[in-house]
């Protein structure tokens, strides 16, 4: 839950004020939710670091554990490449990853809605439960409530992750440093683009298939190519995409970036698809992808090791960290311009996790 504060225009009204669907979409709308009404409430220094986890003391002297949680809510829950029950293994391990942590046990509650086929329920069950083996996590609790028909939504998952941190990571938001390079894993906008092809009953000459995939063997892998302390930050660009990803961790660290657009990997049918429905394919959510801000030198024996893993073979440096006391992200554009990036506004893509 990220308490960063993007600059937004006037506060919360927590007196007349209703919730809308942007305070999910994880722009700006959210980060002024999180950090106005639930980060206010709930202070601690864990939720002050704004990270996707939290490290957490441990019994033994010199141990550390990282915990995370999310709710998943995507609609449809069966689209191309996954369904809800992996994405949710998925999105917990992905977050305790990018902590730089080993993901170790899930737990998992599941809200029901009465009247949902039960052959579909197992067929998310099972898919969670491949994803779980997949990733070598184990869900070893959870909880089971059921709403009357039409007071859900088929199936909602809510996953809570618990990891073991080892000694020398520490990857955060706030050590984003001039002069790091920005890298990315692969192709953007995959997972968010075949929920909305699905939705909208899009044709393509390939299917768009969503990039949902466990990324804790790719982070050992890069822990494994470089000393630890060159990692700076290791981020999933879920919702919100890349761009607001960005601007989170240039807000939270104090600097600029400048992003190459020839440089970020998009494949063709995910923008064919942005462009007909008028998105950007910086704001589409991935749920299989990771962004390393890292030491310079370091960059790439990094980049390398992305590319020797499966997925990371279209992994791209695509961009660099400024001193700028605006913390602007800016885009050098194909044709030599200049554009800003800015943190996502309002709700681009409703339901993608």
């Amino acid at each position: 839950m990220s308490t960063v504060k993007p600059g937004y225009a006037r506060p919360l009204d927590l007196r007349k004020g209703r919730v809308d669907l942007a305070f999910g979409a994880g722009g700006r709308a959210m980060a002024q939710l999180v950090t106005e009404l639930f980060a206010r409430a709930l202070a601690n220094d864990y939720l002050e670091r704004g990270d996707d986890g939290a490290v957490l003391p441990a019994p033994g002297p010199g141990e550390r554990l990282v915990m995370s949680t999310d709710g998943h809510v995507v609609s449809p829950l069966f689209f191309p490449g996954g369904n809800i029950g992996s994405l949710s293994v998925h999105g917990t391990v992905n977050d305790l990853a990018v902590m730089g942590a080993r993901p170790l046990y899930l737990a998992a509650g599941f809200i029901l809605e009465e009247g949902y086929p039960l052959a579909d329920l197992a067929r998310i069950v099972e898919s969670m439960a491949a994803a779980a083996r997949a990733a070598g996590v184990q869900v070893v609790t959870g909880d089971t409530k059921v709403v009357e028909q039409g007071k859900g939504d088929g199936v909602f998952i809510t996953t809570t992750g618990i990891g073991a941190l080892p000694a020398g990571r520490d990857p955060g938001g706030a050590r984003a440093r001039p002069g790091d390079v920005v890298l990315v894993s692969g192709r953007l906008g995959e997972h968010g683009m075949a929920i909305m092809a699905q939705r909208e009953s899009l044709a393509f000459d390939s299917e768009i298939v969503s990039d949902s995939a466990a990324l804790n063997g790719l982070v050992e892998a890069l822990y494994a190519a470089a000393p630890a302390d060159a990692i700076r930050v290791l981020r999933d660009p879920t919702r919100g995409g890349l761009a607001t990803t960005l601007n989170e961790i240039a807000a939270q660290s104090g600097v600029g970036m400048e992003l190459d657009e020839v440089a970020i990997p998009v494949s063709p049918q995910v923008r064919a698809a942005c462009e007909l429905l008028g998105l950007d394919p910086l704001y589409v959510a991935n749920e299989g992808k990771l962004v390393a801000l890292c030491a310079p030198e370091h960059a790439d024996a990094l980049l390398a090791a992305m590319r020797a893993h499966p997925l990371g073979s279209e992994a791209a440096r695509i961009g660099i960290i400024t001193a700028d006391p605006q913390h602007f992200v800016q885009l050098r554009t194909g044709v030599g311009g200049r554009r800003m990036v800015d943190w996502l506004a309002g709700e681009q893509l409703p339901r993608i996790c």
